[in-house]
């Protein structure tokens, strides 16, 4: 019976050590995320308010005219810093993600749908729960703040009467909640999986002295509000 447990001690001191957090641990990953737009424009009702009904339709082809906003898949850096064995501020450093722009619809002045693209640089920090922490499987839930800055923020608007510039807010904070889980594996590795939803809005405006009125107008108050989906490894130190 000694024997056996010499055994199994000396077994234990050699096998490798599964990712458990413990307090002051800070864990790097390395995820491929999925940036997934779900965005609420109201691009024609704001048009019209701003250079006057019949104006959207004209120049759209709608006066329910949209923008629209694509997906876009990006590699993303990220940092945690376990506060507690439960408790975890996580500090997300995406790249840049750049998105293509356009307008819905068809017809109007407008010869091109697509307005270009922008490049969005989402920094999020947000503070996490995580539910079983000494075990292999841990579910966490987070929320927090995320700022988002339009690194290339000009579009252009293409039509009948010419080429007119677009430009939207450089700058938008908004809060962000998460959810996902660890899977921890030996020798301090492990996988992620991880969804966040981040409310943000800008103001999208044009130059279009055409239309009436000189200098930057605002077009639409846009929401993005994008799904962040990602997947990756990480390791705990």
């Amino acid at each position: 019976m000694k024997k056996t447990m010499l055994a199994l001690a000396v077994a234990a001191a050699f096998a490798p050590v599964l990712a458990m957090a413990e307090a002051g641990d800070i864990v790097v990953r390395l995820r491929a995320t999925h940036v997934a737009p779900d965005e609420d424009s109201r691009l024609g009702t704001q048009t019209d308010r701003t250079y006057g009904a019949g104006t959207a339709a004209a120049v759209y082809g709608s006066a329910g005219a949209e923008l629209r906003v694509d997906s876009n898949t990006i590699p993303e850096l990220d940092f945690s810093y376990y506060i507690t064995k439960n408790i975890a501020a996580e500090l997300i450093l995406a790249l840049g993600t750049r998105h293509d722009v356009s307008v819905s619809g068809s017809g109007g002045l407008q010869t091109k749908r697509g307005l270009g693209s922008v490049n969005l640089l989402p920094p999020t920090l947000t503070v996490q729960w995580h539910f079983m922490p000494d075990q292999t499987f841990d579910p966490y839930v987070g929320a927090g703040l995320s700022y988002v800055r339009a690194m290339d923020n000009g579009l252009t608007w293409h039509g009948t009467v010419g080429n007119l510039p677009i430009r939207i807010d450089r700058n938008s904070w908004g809060p962000a909640i998460q959810a996902g889980f660890d899977v921890n594996l030996q020798d301090k590795w492990l996988v992620n999986f991880d969804v966040k939803k981040i409310w943000f809005d800008t103001d999208v405006k044009l130059n279009a002295p055409i239309l009436g009125k000189t200098g930057y107008q605002k077009i639409d108050s846009l929401d993005i509000d994008p799904w962040v989906i990602s997947v990756g490894v990480g390791k705990k130190f």
